[in-house]
């Protein structure tokens, strides 16, 4: 996992997140639906996530397969648990073994950052943290790298997380940027035009009436589709923008319960974050719009975020080699 996370630096990872993107957009990905299994014995689920991306000079896939268990912190374990092999395209030869919950944790991030770049207002100087695990500290690091953020407000239920978190982002972010507890959902959102909600909360984690005008909000904690952290008045209202129709629709618990509800159609989703990079769909309109990025995590991240580590480990001289037997 160290090795990865050197070997992903914030803002290459979210290059390599446009990359992607762009390239789904185009036509130049190959991505089966996820493969979940449930297990009703821990309220835990277990994901295979295999992607091919076709552009570029050397084409790579890539099979993640994640674990995510919520009595694991309770554990002293990690949420996420997982691994990514990543392959030759041409030759099917197993290139890298990954950590997957950095990886992952990283790819998620970088994939935020990519939304508010695009997205949020470029005047953004403070933003709100919802959640208080790996997740949310990627969420900040990448804001803060597109976004000259200087005061940010963390809200969790429990407070000595939020400590725990605060002091681990004093060593990962400048100085410039204050990070301070919030006390209450309402006042995190205050005077937040940035907000990132990264939990596993099944209902929403803010009331929409104390989200500001013009906030851009990146929700990625949650891809289940009877759960939902991002209130159904906030979808209602904002420009929506998804990671991949087809993926949101099946696991987007935040734009399914409105839909089934009647309160949106679907025709109220704008685009999606490849159609925003390729300028094939609109973004912000006005300084007072509401803007929403719902990611439920794809594949093809997986695929950027892993040939780009791999190929920094080979010019860094970072992790570690092994023979496999065939």
């Amino acid at each position: 996992a160290a090795d990865v996370e050197r070997c992903l630096p914030m803002r290459e990872a979210i290059a390599g997140m446009r990359d992607a993107f762009a390239a789904l957009a185009r036509g130049q990905a190959v991505q089966p639906p996820r493969l979940p299994m449930a297990n009703p014995e821990t309220n835990g689920i277990l994901l295979a996530m295999p992607a091919q991306l076709l552009a570029g000079p050397a084409p790579r896939t890539a099979v993640k397969i994640v674990s995510v268990q919520p009595a694991n912190p309770a554990r002293g374990l990690p949420l996420i648990q997982g691994q990514v092999l990543l392959l030759d395209s041409a030759t099917g030869r197993v290139l890298a073994n990954l950590a997957g919950n950095a990886l992952t944790a990283i790819r998620t991030g970088a994939v935020s950052g990519l939304a508010t770049d695009l997205l949020a207002l470029a005047s953004a100087r403070q933003a709100a943290i919802f959640g208080a695990g790996a997740q949310a500290r990627t969420q900040l690091e990448a804001v803060c790298a597109v976004r000259a953020i200087e005061r940010v407000h963390v809200y969790a239920p429990t407070p000595a997380r939020v400590e725990t978190f605060m002091t681990a982002m004093a060593a990962r972010l400048p100085p410039s940027v204050q990070c301070v507890a919030a006390a209450s959902p309402q006042a995190a959102l205050a005077g937040s035009e940035i907000v990132c909600a990264a939990t596993t909360s099944a209902a929403p984690v803010f009331d929409d009436a104390d989200l500001e005008p013009g906030a851009h909000v990146n929700a990625v904690g949650v891809f289940e589709p009877g759960k939902q952290e991002i209130p159904a008045a906030t979808v209602a209202r904002a420009r929506l923008y998804v990671d991949d129709r087809a993926a949101a629709m099946e696991e987007a618990g935040d734009v399914l319960a409105p839909l089934r509800a009647g309160t949106i159609a679907a025709s109220h989703l704008r685009g999606t974050l490849g159609e925003l990079v390729e300028g094939t769909c609109d973004g912000r309109q006005r300084a007072t719009d509401v803007t929403l990025f719902k990611s439920v995590g794809l594949a093809v991240q997986d695929v950027a975020a892993a040939s780009r580590a791999y190929e920094n480990a080979l010019a860094w001289g970072l992790g570690q080699e092994f023979a496999m037997e065939t």
